[in-house]
């Protein structure tokens, strides 16, 4: 924290896109998150550096690359192209965004991994060793497999389907030859294992150990996660009976071919992208002062300096282990604050699909005309300091955007402006001063005002804590009391003799002039979430851009508002959201008009149970689905039938389903069709999917999926 009165500083991120698709609905929530405070932070006179940037590197994007015809340098430029209008629709102001290709990104990923290797005999001795590893490789794809292409049993818990260098389910990290019954996510064969030279980052090192032992426990984290990154540092007992020791060293690097950072005096070796990533805030940075004539070394120097994260839970363990430790032990300033937020679901925890139409697709609610602080509200009432998953609700969501901002904070302008306009020749009158003295004691007429003053105190440290859920609870008590407020005086009463009553025409002055004022709160309290809304109203007051200290303890009334102060001209700021938008929101990507044939077509000849019992169906896992190169129509799916190899099976159902979403689906197949062969490959069996005959669209096909527990292999008789 500064010193009084001298302004914060601070550098802001959030985690780093992979550059391999568009936004989704999970990043856009965590910019929203990160933004809010941010907004928050220079209200308060905070001078903030917010950077993000896209993540470039790895084999993923590689591959992606080769498979749309592009270097990866195209690939990742095309997606970086289309990040602007994700950004800008939802009023998310980052001060730059970069790559982690750019070359700043290069040179300190290349710097920070010189500084470790060459730590002095005096100090411990270098953090980098070289040896040799067994690595899996693809035999059928002719190369080293990522950790994240291969997949098994965890060794460690026992999960099913886990990734080759961390558990999802239980937090471990290993090495993906750890793996049980491992298997190649690109071809889906077994993979060979192959000697390979590999450098490690010793995180095992007494000296790592003894720092992150301290660092992540210091408050820079949430208590839930400080707990659970404690349980990584001990040897433990597994469900299995088996232990899990301590931290282990971590493999930095990759063989080629590979898309990434070349480790310097190490012809074909990359740095994992899992090093160069997180390297890419810093490179963001960079860039940025570099734009203005900053020296960056300067800015990091600052020991007054906060370094600020925003990340998801599933990426705590670089964020808590190995990048405060690559920048300690490289002599860098390590991050203040690692603030973990757990996932977005849809609808009572429905997972998200964009075949099933479950999915919130941040483009389409936007080009549905829906308003982006609707959804920016609705995120922060729901978001806590905590490690907590959120729920996004759609008739929540309608209720509680139209009562909170339509029915209690947009309403008080509404119905005040017009008696300002009628009656008070639209000026402020004067309040009572002899009733705010310090803290505004809750009386007849300023009962309003007097719940946002009081309030205030709180709902600035509940933004600093980053719990806006309860940051809105307290302004929506105060729009709350201001309503209440507005009915108990009846202004419409008191206008009709206002001209002949002196004490009705004071009582409307005053109960305008309270009404107002508490606005002009509520609008402050909201500009943090709501920028463009506050924007409006503050044309309306006509006042300058609203700061957290112009509702500063004690408070003067006639301050916040002069009294003669003309306001503008009212305009509608905002419109209720409608259930046609939400259905259109939720509506599956292609919906099909039926047929009027009953049951979609005739029903076919009837055959005996010897013509039946020739088909031999069988349960199958899709083991990976892919596009198929030169053909619109088809998926490529790798499928497990129990047999102890994969199928390949080509189905005419891209129209229907993204590839992502049919990954570890089960299926219905027929296994003993004769293999065809096709311009793509042979196909070897056929997926079962329903659809009309004559539906000459391929968009209402739909893949039979079984009722979970059933296993590949089984056979459906």
């Amino acid at each position: 924290m500064s010193a009084p009165n001298v302004p914060r500083q601070l550098f802001v991120t959030t985690a780093l896109p992979y550059a391999n698709g568009n936004f989704h609905i999970g990043h856009i929530m965590e910019y929203i998150q990160a933004d809010i405070w941010v907004r928050f932070q220079r209200m308060q006179g905070s001078q903030v550096n917010f950077v993000g940037a896209d993540d470039t590197h790895g084999a993923p994007i590689m591959i992606a690359a080769e498979k749309a015809g592009k270097t990866p340098q195209q690939f990742v430029a095309d997606i970086a192209a289309g990040r602007k209008p994700y950004l800008d629709g939802f009023h998310i102001q980052f001060d730059n965004w970069h790559s982690t290709d750019a070359p700043e990104n290069h040179e300190l990923a290349r710097q920070i991994y010189r500084d470790l290797r060459d730590i002095s005999a005096e100090k411990g001795g270098s953090l980098i060793e070289v040896r040799a590893v067994e690595q899996f490789f693809d035999p059928q794809k002719n190369m080293f497999l990522p950790d994240r292409y291969i997949k098994g049993e965890c060794p460690k818990c026992h999960a099913k389907d886990q990734y080759g260098d961390n558990c999802e389910v239980c937090g471990s990290v290993y090495a993906p030859t750890d793996l049980i019954n491992p298997f190649s996510t690109l071809s889906g064969a077994k993979p060979e294992l192959k000697s390979s030279e590999h450098f490690f980052f010793k995180l095992s090192d007494p000296r790592c150990v003894e720092f992150l032992q301290k660092w992540t426990q210091d408050g820079k984290l949430q208590p839930e996660v400080a707990n659970k990154v404690k349980e990584w540092f001990s040897v433990r007992t597994n469900p299995d009976g088996t232990t899990s020791e301590g931290l282990g060293d971590w493999d930095i690097s990759r063989d080629a071919p590979y898309f990434g950072i070349e480790i310097p005096d190490a012809p074909g070796k990359y740095f994992y992208v899992w090093l160069d990533a997180p390297v890419g805030y810093l490179a963001s940075l960079k860039n940025l002062l570099d734009q203005r004539g900053e020296d960056y070394n300067a800015y990091m120097a600052n020991p007054q300096l906060e370094q600020i994260h925003f990340i998801g839970k599933d990426i705590v363990t670089f964020h808590t282990l190995f990048w405060p430790a690559m920048l300690h032990f490289s002599g860098r300033k390590t991050p203040n604050q690692v603030n973990v937020h757990g996932f977005l679901t849809v609808n009572n925890g429905e997972k998200m699909s964009k075949s099933r139409g479950t999915g919130l697709d941040p483009l389409k609610y936007l080009s549905l005309g829906m308003n982006p602080e609707w959804l920016r509200y609705y995120l922060a009432a729901k978001l806590s300091a905590r490690n907590e998953d959120i729920d996004f609700n759609a008739d929540d969501f309608l209720a509680r955007v139209n009562s909170d901002l339509i029915g209690k904070f947009v309403n008080i302008a509404s119905r005040t402006a017009p008696f300002f306009t009628k009656y008070l020749n639209n000026r402020m009158p004067e309040i009572e001063m002899t009733l705010f003295q310090g803290v505004a004691p809750i009386t007849a007429n300023t009962a309003g005002f007097a719940v946002a003053v009081q309030n205030s105190v709180s709902i600035r440290d509940a933004f600093e804590s980053r719990e806006y859920s309860k940051a809105l609870r307290l302004v929506m008590e105060v729009a709350d009391a201001l309503n209440k407020e507005f009915d108990g005086f009846k202004p419409w009463v008191l206008a009709k003799t206002a001209d002949t009553d002196p004490i009705a025409k004071k009582n409307l002055e005053q109960i305008c002039a309270s009404s107002m004022a508490g606005f002009k709160a509520l609008a402050l309290f909201l500009k943090p979430v709501l920028p463009e809304l506050i924007s409006e109203a503050e044309k309306y007051l006509n006042c300058e851009p609203l700061k957290w200290s112009d509702l500063t303890l004690p408070i003067d009334p006639n301050r916040f508002i002069p009294p003669g102060h003309k306001f503008g001209e009212f305009k509608s700021l905002m419109q209720r959201v409608i259930p046609e938008q939400l259905d259109a929101l939720f509506a599956p990507p292609a919906v099909v008009e039926e047929k009027l044939i009953p049951g979609g077509e005739p029903i076919a000849e009837t055959i005996s149970i010897d013509d039946f019992t020739k088909i031999d169906l069988r349960i199958a896992q899709i083991v990976n689905c892919e596009p198929v190169e030169g053909s619109v129509k088809l998926l490529r799916l790798t499928l497990d039938v129990g047999e102890g190899r994969m199928r390949n099976v080509f189905s005419g159902i891209a129209s229907m389903y993204q590839p992502e979403d049919l990954i570890g689906k089960l299926t219905v197949m027929v296994a003993n069709l004769a293999p065809r062969k096709m311009k793509f490959g042979v196909s070897e069996g056929m997926v079962l999917a329903a659809s009309h005959a004559d539906d000459k669209t391929d968009a209402g096909i739909y893949v039979l999926h079984p009722w979970p527990g059933a296993k590949p292999g089984l056979r459906i008789h």
